[in-house]
């Protein structure tokens, strides 16, 4: 057994490179766990400035100054927070208050629904099964308003929170894009001088997440921008409510886009019941989140290596247990990372007997 485990170590973990980023790769793993909660601001400034950083090359690259195309770049980041601040969040603060009233209404007509299953369809569903299910539903919607309750009398830490942020990530995506190449220098001066395997495993870590980053962001403004501008257009009620989760569920692959339709067809289903508007409304909405998987999708990660679905949902599963919010969001690209990290991976080759 101590043969075999040390023949395993001697093969891949030989080279001095290997062992350093082996190290390397535990402690910023055991950093973010340890310390992820208290770094989220950092965090959050980091995907920021990730977002951002390609605007600021790409003025650069036009000749404009590196001080100017920062300011540039960090001018239109406050400006469009600004505007959510001001007009979009009221707005889904709004509409989140009026469907938290008028939830009481609904369960009572998704009731009045339920009921007519049995006399409609007798031999697949009993008048037991919709009331058990009417019960759930009640339960569910109780949790919900103790939640919303214990939501409400623990708010000024949240707010306390929320202005934290408010003024620290500002100020860590200035100085992230400011002394991008100052931090850059630093960090490899604790790096050692042979760093041929780490350099090229970084660089391809750079290119996934900056990749990943920019596409998601993008997909997300896509995908909720459209979603908005066709729920309107139909006359949905809660529009803005139901864009906005449209597109942050396209941040989780696979299981989002069935969990967010759940809201969208039972709003429908309580706003015009099972009429010809409500078939409208889910065909269309059918056919964005086709178009988003099939089209845009392949248009924005494009460049992304390849992964097998049940290798994305494997990785969103683990990071997302471990990481919350931002493990989901990170998923893909830390699956991507640790698909290079094996391909680039030093190890000694086995001489292979012959078979005859």
């Amino acid at each position: 057994m101590f043969k075999v485990l040390r023949g395993w170590v001697q093969r891949y973990f030989s080279d001095e490179e290997a062992v350093v980023l082996a190290v390397l790769l535990v402690l910023a793993f055991t950093a973010v766990l340890t310390l992820g909660g208290m770094l989220a601001p950092v965090l959050a400034g980091m995907v920021l400035a990730y977002l951002m950083q390609g605007l600021v090359v790409a003025l650069e690259r036009l000749r404009v100054p590196a001080a100017a195309a920062v300011g540039l770049v960090f001018a239109l980041f406050m400006g469009l927070l600004l505007v959510f601040l001001v007009v979009v969040l009221p707005l889904l603060w709004h509409q989140l208050i009026t469907l938290f009233n008028e939830l009481p209404g609904m369960l009572a007509k998704w009731q009045s629904l339920l009921l007519l299953l049995p006399e409609r369809y007798p031999h697949l569903v009993s008048d037991e099964q919709v009331l058990q299910a009417i019960e759930v539903a009640r339960s569910e919607i109780g949790k919900f308003g103790q939640l919303a309750l214990t939501f409400s009398l623990s708010s000024l830490p949240l707010l306390v929170n929320i202005m934290i942020y408010l003024v620290l990530v500002p100020i860590l995506v200035f100085f992230f894009l400011k002394d991008r190449s100052l931090i850059g220098r630093w960090a490899r001066g604790y790096l050692p001088r042979e760093r041929a395997l780490i350099t090229r495993v970084a660089e391809e870590m750079n290119r996934q997440i900056a990749n990943y980053i920019r596409g998601k962001v993008i997909e997300i403004f896509i995908c909720g921008g459209v979603t908005y501008i066709a729920f309107v257009t139909m006359g949905l009620n809660y529009a803005a409510l139901l864009a906005l989760l449209v597109g942050v569920s396209v941040v989780v692959p696979y299981v989002g886009a069935v969990v967010v339709t759940v809201p969208v067809l039972l709003i429908a289903l309580f706003q015009w019941g099972w009429s010809d508007q409500f078939i409208y409304l889910m065909a269309v909405y059918g056919i964005i989140q086709t178009l988003d998987g099939n089209v845009l999708v392949p248009l924005l990660f494009s460049e992304a290596v390849s992964l097998h679905p049940v290798a994305i949902i494997c990785a969103v599963l683990l990071f997302g247990g471990l990481w919350g919010f931002w493990g989901v969001f990170f998923a893909i690209p830390l699956a991507t990372l640790f698909k290079a990290v094996l391909d680039a991976w030093p190890r000694e080759q086995q001489a292979v007997a012959p078979l005859l």
